[in-house]
């Protein structure tokens, strides 16, 4: 499931792709028009910019921007460096596996091997789209997406 954050993050990442190129936006600026707590938005935008996401610039006329253009930048990556992995139950997870306490076979478990299918379906929706192609969504740019994914 998406955590707040998750969303959050990419509300924020949407908004700077409506941005013109390298022109940077204040927190508070994204905080007011996304409904976002600031403070909040301020450790999401951390947490992006530390993926490589979005980058800072110092002094007057600073702020965020995203640190390349917004279709090289996968929905799953920001999911992934917001949220941690996209499965959802560890077992399923690629990246960080933890069998359940109560699993007697890994390899035969059908709660397993289920979520590991679910987790693969959304994976490839999510590693798909970019955050150009959700920018493109809300302004309607792009309505097929909304519905052939």
């Amino acid at each position: 499931m998406l955590t707040a954050k998750g969303k959050y993050g990419l509300k924020a990442v949407v908004h700077l792709a409506n941005v013109e190129a390298q022109r940077t936006t204040q927190a508070v600026e994204i905080a007011q028009a996304q409904n976002i707590p600031k403070k909040f938005l301020d450790a999401i935008l951390g947490d992006l910019r530390g993926a490589g996401i979005v980058e800072t610039k110092k002094g007057p006329g600073g702020g965020y921007r995203l640190a390349r253009a917004p279709s090289r930048i996968k929905v799953g990556a920001v999911i992934r460096a917001l949220d941690g992995p996209i499965a959802p139950i560890a077992c399923a997870s690629r990246k960080a596996y933890r069998p359940c306490d109560d699993c007697d076979d890994v390899r035969t478990c059908t709660v397993r091997i289920t979520m590991t299918r679910v987790r693969d379906a959304i994976a490839e929706v999510l590693d798909r789209l970019t955050v150009a192609d959700m920018a493109a969504m809300g302004d309607g740019r792009n309505v097929a997406l909304m519905y052939h994914i």
